[in-house]
């Protein structure tokens, strides 16, 4: 198995329930296709450096998960049918970059912490 990194972008007319409704489908996509969701991230609404589809700004989405590369084909029909996501990139995560995503996520949580 593989460790992969999927950003999308989601057009920014949808409610948050619609949001949370289309990243619930590809997160139970790879689930049923015996994929490990090792983390996930909702970055928000943010602004486009560059109009996509007239498009001035979408919700961002990370998901990492540890699955077999044959489910990836399949997925990018999934996204390409899907008229929600405006853009996506899968990246395979080498050990450094695995590494560092631990690390990032590491600091993201200490930010995070209440302060006493």
């Amino acid at each position: 198995m593989n460790h992969y990194e999927t950003v999308f972008i989601m057009t920014p007319v949808l409610s948050e329930d619609q949001v949370k409704e289309t990243v619930k489908g590809y997160i139970s996509y790879l689930k049923d296709n015996k994929a490990e969701i090792v983390s996930e991230e909702n970055w928000g609404l943010k602004k486009l450096k560059y109009t996509i589809q007239k498009k001035k700004s979408g919700f961002y989405y990370l998901m990492e998960y540890k699955a077999n590369g044959a489910i990836l084909p399949k997925m990018d029909v999934e996204f390409k049918r899907d008229e929600t996501v405006l853009r996506w990139l899968t990246v395979r995560l080498d050990k450094f970059a695995a590494e560092y995503a631990v690390r990032r996520k590491n600091r993201l949580s200490e930010t995070k912490k209440p302060t006493e």
